[in-house]
């Protein structure tokens, strides 16, 4: 073959793999938005984005399709490449399914304590596990094996923020407004998310100034994580020692995916809130519902309360971001939840009077940090 008729095929195998890409998300349609009624907060309606209804089961599956998108019109992947991420979550589940649709290799590079359950859930994609003794040294093992492999590292941390097009193009933020058009309070007055990689944050922050909504944006992070210091602080060097008990979000480094500047306010909820909240969730809908969708709840339930302080009332967006039945062997496992210290019954119970009744927890406003533009409830809140 000659290097024109090489050029060329490299070329036709791009395109096609593009377009396997877009008929996929053709195929698919798009996620539910789920009111749930807030008795305790008269004039204030929340919405759910349901995420968990991917292909592949969570949010992860749009950051995975945009970075399969970024890397092949950048000239990253070629027929053959194998593709190495470090995770051993949602992302290595839904990079694995892409990975497959493309009939790629893929590889997960994840610390050797990972569940048999999550890698089983990479396995069933097509991928394969590649598991390493310290957890702090994923990003290098992921670029030394890409690098061996001659394959390609997507790197979800560093490229998350950039690899979706935030201006429109089918992306979270434009779809939440879309689908928001025909509701009594169609421009929501808060929308919310948690930070795994930052990369969804990015996307609704820049959306909302772009299209010069009336929206303000919320971040919410778990305990264990240096996002929201990384907020109040700027300061980019912030580690921690350990990872977050929230799967799916908060990180113990600042990444270079998360982009302060286009947030309003940051919620930083203890996780004992954060599952409490889950399981107050999970029986009003009726189905369980994963840790950070709980970590999510809390946020918004300060943006409802800052809504009832100001007087103004509105709509509050937030995600829920997978299933929860992949947590029936922690979150729901009373076991496993006495184990690590995270039993959260009296905190599900006073999530309840939170949502029906107004009335806040004494130890919820104790615990948790608030920074931005938020008002806190207070002591009055509850008369």
């Amino acid at each position: 073959m000659s290097e024109a008729d090489g050029f060329a095929a490299r070329r036709a195998w791009v395109r096609e793999a593009i377009r396997r890409i877009e008929a996929d998300f053709q195929r698919s349609s798009d996620t539910h938005l789920i009111p749930v009624p807030l008795p305790g907060f008269d004039g204030i309606t929340l919405y759910l984005k349901d995420e968990s209804s991917h292909p592949t089961g969570s949010l992860k599956h749009r950051l995975a399709r945009s970075l399969f998108l970024h890397a092949l019109c950048n000239g990253w992947l070629h027929e053959g490449s194998t593709v190495v991420e470090a995770s051993s979550g949602s992302t290595a589940v839904s990079e694995a399914y892409f990975a497959r649709l493309l009939g790629l290799p893929f590889v997960a590079v994840m610390p050797r304590g990972t569940s048999p359950q999550k890698i089983a859930a990479i396995e069933f994609q097509g991928g394969r596990c590649h598991l390493v003794a310290d957890a702090g040294a994923l990003h290098a093992e992921s670029q030394r094996l890409a690098e061996a492999l001659q394959g390609h590292f997507m790197d979800q941390f560093t490229h998350a923020e950039r690899a979706t097009d935030w201006r429109a193009n089918n992306n979270i933020a434009e779809s939440i407004y879309t689908q928001m058009q025909r509701e009594p309070q169609p421009c929501p007055a808060w929308i919310v998310a948690s930070a795994g990689t930052g990369g969804t944050l990015a996307t609704i922050g820049r959306y909302v100034h772009y299209r010069r909504h009336d929206t303000r944006v919320c971040g919410a992070d778990a305990e264990h994580s240096v996002f929201f210091d990384h907020y109040v602080s700027g300061n980019p060097r912030l580690t921690l020692d350990r990872g977050s008990r929230i799967e799916g979000i908060g990180r113990p480094r600042v990444e270079p995916s998360f982009v302060p500047g286009v947030l309003d306010a940051m919620v930083k909820v203890p996780d004992v809130w954060s599952l409490g909240a889950m399981h107050s969730l999970s029986v009003r809908l009726g189905r369980r519902v994963g840790g950070s969708t709980g970590t999510n709840l809390v946020a918004a339930l300060a943006c409802a309360q800052d809504l009832k302080a100001r007087g103004t009332g509105g709509s509050i967006v937030t995600l829920l971001c997978d299933d929860g039945q992949r947590y029936r062997q922690s979150y729901f496992d009373d076991d496993w939840l006495r184990q690590h210290d995270l039993e959260c019954e009296a905190q599900s119970d006073a999530i309840d009077a939170l949502i029906d009744r107004g009335e806040w927890p004494a130890e919820l406003r104790r615990t948790w940090r608030l920074a931005g533009d938020l008002r806190r409830p207070t002591q009055e809140t509850n008369r």
